[in-house]
């Protein structure tokens, strides 16, 4: 699976942004997906899952109520809209995939479930 992220760039704090990550492949249905975030000299973090379906999302307290991921399994693609944007979510954001095939709801949050990793896309927040 190939991973290809969009829709980064600079906003100012309050505004918004989605990010689009486009998936190669028949089999995209079969992958939960997962946003993550790198902050300079910080560590890669979970961002947001969602399930093979779906219909199981999770996401980071900080932020739980403004930002919402989605998917679109026929144009195996998923989403990530982002809103109230804060200069601390300033980072490279990363589209992941992790091929689940036992369950249509079941979504992980930590990195070394995930299988596959775009190459990122920058996102700045200026206050």
């Amino acid at each position: 699976v190939q991973l290809v992220e969009s829709g980064g760039g600079l906003v100012q704090a309050g505004g918004s942004l989605r990010l689009s990550c486009a998936a190669s492949g028949r089999t995209f249905s079969s992958y939960a997906m997962g946003w993550f975030r790198q902050a300079p000299g910080k560590e890669r973090e979970f961002v947001a899952a969602i399930s093979t379906s779906g219909i199981t999302t999770r996401y980071a307290d900080s932020v739980k109520g403004r930002f919402t991921i989605s998917r679109d399994n026929p144009k195996n693609t998923v989403y990530l809209q982002m809103n109230s944007l804060k200069p601390e979510d300033t980072a490279v954001y990363y589209c992941a995939a992790d091929r689940i095939l036992s369950s249509t709801i079941v979504v992980h949050t930590t990195l070394v479930e995930y299988d596959y990793w775009g190459q990122g896309t920058q996102v700045t927040v200026s206050s």
